[in-house]
């Protein structure tokens, strides 16, 4: 979609040169969903993708993701033999509401930053114990657990300016076996629950996504009973996402079938 009402496109090489925020800016990355819809309150673009980024860095602490890898990038990554829970990776990506033609273009930040409930980079984010890493718009940087990244529909805790650089996903974490759940009320949509569990000695962890406005994730022991699991999901869950992919009270009902799922398996 044209965005008529954009009168500059900036293409900063480096940190130094990204320009001051002003009302009516926006990054641009993928620019998948922004030029998706109208956007009229834009006025000038601010292209990350000539900053070089390296997509992914494997480090000794994990998997870095930068801020502009491709979907598709991440999902055609070969991770080591020993970090069990890498297969969720391509499990989120391929959980897009879009095609492969999207995946090649639409961005790991650009899927958190936007911050919606079935942001598939959110709960992959969120289960691996990622660390956001955060430009601030004054020039300095912090380190923020990505569980804290998304504070609502639509909502981050990102100030105006700042910009997120990469996320570190836990090669610790990776190393867990893992399980996915997904579903959607129609075949192909929009995710309505999404999640991942992992084992972690005597207890499953589970992050659940897109059937909550943001993620949750909440450790339960292994010895629990379905009745057990059911009480600790209600009790950590503040209220459902409502919206026309899937009523609240058939989100938590899913959402607890594909939780009761993940527990059989990974406490097996």
């Amino acid at each position: 979609m044209d965005l008529n009402t954009v009168t500059e496109v900036l293409r900063p090489p480096t940190r130094a040169a990204l320009p001051r925020w002003t009302e009516g800016d926006a990054f641009l990355a993928g620019g998948t969903w922004i030029f998706s819809e109208p956007q009229p309150g834009l006025r000038r673009l601010v292209d990350l993708t000539e900053l070089g980024w390296m997509p992914l860095t494997k480090r000794e602490t994990g998997l870095e993701v930068a801020a502009t890898c491709t979907l598709a990038t991440l999902e055609a990554f070969e991770p080591p033999g020993d970090w069990q829970a890498a297969p969720v990776i391509g499990q989120c990506c391929r959980a897009l509401l879009g095609s492969f033609k999207i995946r090649r273009v639409a961005t790991v930040g650009g899927n958190l930053c936007l911050a919606l409930p079935a942001a598939p980079m959110a709960a992959l984010a969120v289960a691996l114990h990622g660390v956001c890493s955060i430009w601030n718009a004054a020039g300095g940087a912090r380190e923020l657990p990505a569980l804290d990244l998304i504070t609502g529909a639509g909502q981050t805790s990102l100030g105006q300016g700042d910009v997120l650089r990469s996320v570190l996903l836990s090669a610790e974490v990776l190393r867990r076996p893992a399980a996915f759940r997904q579903m959607s009320l129609t075949t192909l949509g929009r995710s309505a629950a999404l999640l991942i569990g992992t084992r972690v000695e005597a207890a499953v962890e589970l992050t659940i996504t897109a059937a909550v406005a943001r993620p949750v994730r909440l450790l339960v022991p292994a010895s629990a009973t379905p009745a057990e699991l059911s009480d600790a999901i209600d009790g950590s869950v503040r209220s459902w996402y409502d919206d026309l992919h899937g009523r609240p009270d058939w989100r938590r009902r899913i959402t607890q079938l594909m939780a009761s799922e993940i527990f059989r398996e990974l406490s097996a």
